[in-house]
């Protein structure tokens, strides 16, 4: 069978939206797909996504509950190296998987991506950090 996160990543590239993400409930009845677009994703894309899936899943025989598509909200988690490019000059929540100076937590101006590490401005100065070593990482919303 094939692996289910790809099978999602290209029907929802097909479409020409971009995968956030999957997730799972512990034992895959329900799934999650979040998804973006450059002008914003609307409840019909979400339909439209959900209804092509819904269709690509009963062809391949996956087994689930139920589907939830949407998009990631204004606090969108940056996951793949192309997010931390993309949203630079925004403002950021980064956690680390290992403390930089004693802290794991982080909020700042997210500056890009610097050979392989993601450069933030926090009132502390810039900092580096290995993708790697990222354990999770979301846009701040601004009201």
């Amino acid at each position: 069978m094939r692996d289910v996160t790809e099978l999602i990543e290209e029907v929802v590239t097909g479409l020409e939206f971009e995968l956030v993400t999957v997730e799972h409930s512990p034992r895959g009845r329900l799934m999650r797909v979040f998804i973006d677009i450059a002008r914003g994703v609307t409840v019909d894309d979400c339909a439209t996504v959900s209804n092509q899936l819904t269709r690509v899943f009963e062809v391949e025989n996956i087994d689930f509950d139920r589907l939830e598509v949407s998009s990631p909200g204004l606090d969108r988690p940056l996951m793949k190296a192309a997010d931390f490019e993309r949203f630079a000059g925004q403002e950021i929540r980064l956690r680390t998987s290992v403390p930089v100076d004693n802290q794991r937590n982080f909020t700042g101006v997210l500056l890009g991506l610097r050979d392989g590490a993601v450069a933030v401005d926090t009132e502390k100065g810039e900092l580096l950090v290995a993708l790697a070593d990222v354990e999770k990482a979301r846009l701040v919303p601004k009201f």
